[in-house]
This record gives C-alpha cells, sequence and structure tokens, in this order.
C-alpha cells in the first residue's frame, strides 16, 4: 500500500512518527460513459474559458474568486496556512466511544509507526484499548482541515475522519409523524428486535449488487438479457402492526428451530 499522509501523532509530550494508508477501498464496478448513438468514450477535457484551448496538469493552479480576479494560490501557501497541522495530528482530548454519533464518521485510515515510533505507537495503542476512549485531533491533509477521532482496530491504530458540526445538516426540515404508539406495539417490537440481536459480524455482509451487475454485463455480452424480478412492497397499515409484528416473531422462530 502507498501511504496518503507522513507526519506524526502526538499526545502531551508524546511525538509517534507515522505514516497513514487508506483503510477503505471504492467497490464500485468501473464504468466509461459513452455516446448513445455510436458507443464511443466520452472524454472530459480542461479547457481555458477564453482561448478554447486545452490545459495541461501542469500549467493548472488554484486561485480564490476576489472581486474581478483570482488570487493564484502555491503549494507553500497551503503548507504555510498552518504548518504544523500539516505534519502532526494533535490529540487535544479524548472522549468515550459511545459519545460519539455514527453520522459524523466519513473515512478511515490505518496509522503505521514510522521508525524509532514503535514502541510509543504500542504504547498509545494499548492505552486506548484498555480505556475503551478515541482520541480527537485536527490535521491538514490535502489543502482542508480534519476533524478525526483515534482508535483501535484489530491491534493496528486507526484514524477516522469525521464531520465537523457545521457540516451535518439541521434536521428541523425532516418530516417526522406525531402518532403515538401504544404500549403493546412497543413491547413487541422490542421482543423482536432481540430476537433478532446477534454479535455483530460484518464479514457475513457481502456487496452482491457488483457481483450481480456484472452477471447483467457479461450475459448482455453474449446477446442474452437476464429477466428482471419484480419487488413490490406495502407499507403496514397502523391497524395491522400488532399483526405483523407477532407474524415476524413467529417467523423468526421458525427460522431458529
Amino acid at each position: 500500500m502507498r501511504s496518503v499522509w507522513n507526519g506524526s501523532i502526538s499526545f502531551g509530550l508524546v511525538s509517534i512518527p507515522i505514516k497513514m494508508y487508506s483503510a477503505s477501498e471504492d467497490r464500485a464496478l468501473d464504468l466509461d460513459m459513452l455516446d448513445k448513438h455510436d458507443g464511443e468514450r466520452i472524454r472530459y477535457k480542461r479547457v481555458n474559458e477564453k482561448t478554447g484551448k486545452e490545459v495541461e496538469w501542469k500549467d493548472i493552479v488554484k486561485g480564490y474568486k476576489k472581486d474581478e480576479g483570482y488570487v493564484i494560490l502555491e503549494k507553500e501557501d497551503f503548507e504555510n496556512a498552518n504548518v504544523k497541522k500539516s505534519k502532526t495530528i494533535d490529540i487535544e482530548e479524548f472522549v468515550e466511544e459511545t459519545e460519539v454519533a455514527d453520522v459524523l464518521f466519513k473515512k478511515p485510515y490505518y496509522l503505521e509507526p514510522q521508525k524509532e515510533g514503535g514502541k510509543a505507537y504500542n504504547l498509545l495503542r494499548e492505552a486506548l484499548k484498555k480505556t475503551g476512549k478515541l482520541g480527537v485531533a485536527t490535521f491538514v491533509m490535502r489543502q482542508k482541515e480534519n476533524l478525526c477521532l483515534i482508535g483501535v482496530y484489530k491491534n493496528v491504530m486507526v484514524l477516522h475522519v469525521i464531520r465537523f458540526d457545521d457540516e451535518i445538516r439541521d434536521t428541523k426540515g425532516i418530516k417526522v409523524p406525531k402518532t403515538k404508539n401504544v404500549a403493546k406495539e412497543i413491547a413487541m417490537a422490542e421482543s423482536l428486535i432481540e430476537t433478532y440481536t446477534t454479535a455483530f459480524n460484518f464479514t457475513k455482509y457481502k456487496d452482491i449488487y457488483n457481483s450481480q451487475l456484472l452477471k447483467i454485463i457479461e450475459s448482455k455480452a453474449t446477446g442474452k438479457t437476464i429477466k428482471s424480478e419484480k419487488v413490490e412492497t406495502e407499507p403496514t397499515a397502523a391497524k395491522d402492526l400488532m399483526a405483523k409484528l407477532k407474524a415476524s416473531l413467529e417467523q423468526k422462530k421458525k427460522k431458529a428451530s
């Protein structure tokens, strides 16, 4: 794997040189965009708006729109915006794992100790495991400041980039009905949840959409078509809730036996 960020983690006066690697990957099929009339591939070009000519990557710079023109930014400008955060992940505090809302999580990265950082790395990893806490830190990567949590997964320290508070939209625009459920319905739903509760094992969940899409592609390549299945769902009426809950429990019990 190729590291995406090199620098150090610090907590208190302890500094740990690390390399950061992406811990996830995109599983989507690589699909090209084509012209539906002749099946030829569509290409995107970086074109100068004024001249209409294509611009090479080496000649492209970034700029900030100000008044009638742009302020051109160089590589050094991004680094100088916060030199320390471009090189150091400073853990500012620790929080309980249970205090972090799932909606905040964006992307995980594995952290690997560099030379001379092994013992300090193991120290922080073991302390995080025993306390069940996550380190809260900020750092800069790819010209953007990131808020993150540092924890442990399979004996490796993991940095989770999370969203800032102002990146989470307010829930006020979401319409939730004010209807009340009776105590029996809630008790039955709780019983159903308990019946379906198991130890989480994410290895049993597989991405089947891509494999099914690939089958369709291979079938079409031979001139065949796969008949699609019809899936119809009907919302459960309020008067049928108890009956559906009872039927769900019975179905689960039959499968278990």
